[in-house]
């Protein structure tokens, strides 16, 4: 699994000084992509207990903008899987961040006004450009990437129903359970408001597959 966005590639660049990494960062590195991965499947307790390796390891350096770097791994995770809130834990961690990551933080929640387009990874700048359409989220390769950028545009009312199905198929396709289980939850909701009662019960019977790991009888 690629790691997932700005922080994490970011906490691997910021101290590398030699082929051979330090052990806290090699350590942080892992528990990262086990946070992900577990968090990503719905296994709360363990995606837990592997930010906590990573934070400690960070910890271990002393260096507070590398902690507002991993909590940005966390936050995106959140977004991505419709989980909204105000990243307590980056903003904790705020006055000692630089500003890429203020700026991914701004546009994680969405504060994109005034928002320097070239401070963000380049899979999410066209966002603040105006791209929207589902084309531009089906264009960015990572589906970490695709995922948190369509929870951004959801969390702003922006994301078109086209976008969703990308969302949800994106989920899909890689076997995250959290995050697909939120996005057929909206299709759900979507179908619902429109009356559409045979894609309701559909988008349903994927929600039980889902959430049991075996189809009904």
């Amino acid at each position: 699994m690629r790691a997932l966005l700005l922080a994490a590639a970011l906490l691997l660049a910021a101290c590398a000084g030699g082929p051979v990494p330090p052990d806290w960062q090699a350590n942080a590195q892992a528990a990262l992509r086990n946070f992900s991965a577990a968090y990503y499947a719905g296994d709360t307790r363990r995606a837990a207990q592997e930010f906590a390796r990573a934070r400690a390891e960070i910890a271990s350096t002393g260096r507070p903008d590398l902690l507002a770097r991993a909590q940005l791994v966390r936050c995106a995770a959140r977004v991505a899987s419709l989980e909204f809130d105000d990243c307590a834990g980056f903003e904790a961690l705020a006055a000692d961040a630089g500003p890429q990551e203020r700026a991914y933080a701004a546009f994680l929640a969405g504060r994109w006004q005034g928002l320097v387009a070239s401070l963000l990874p380049a899979q999410h700048r066209a966002l603040i450009g105006g791209e929207v359409a589902a084309g531009a989220l089906a264009r960015i390769e990572d589906p970490m990437s695709r995922l948190v950028a369509a929870g951004v545009l959801f969390r702003l009312g922006r994301l078109e129903p086209a976008g969703i199905a990308v969302a949800a198929e994106t989920a899909s396709a890689n076997g995250w359970r959290r995050p697909l289980l939120a996005w057929l939850g909206v299709q759900a909701a979507r179908a619902d408001a429109a009356g559409d009662g045979a894609a309701a019960a559909r988008i349903r019977r994927r929600i039980e597959i889902v959430s049991t790991g075996s189809a009904a009888p």
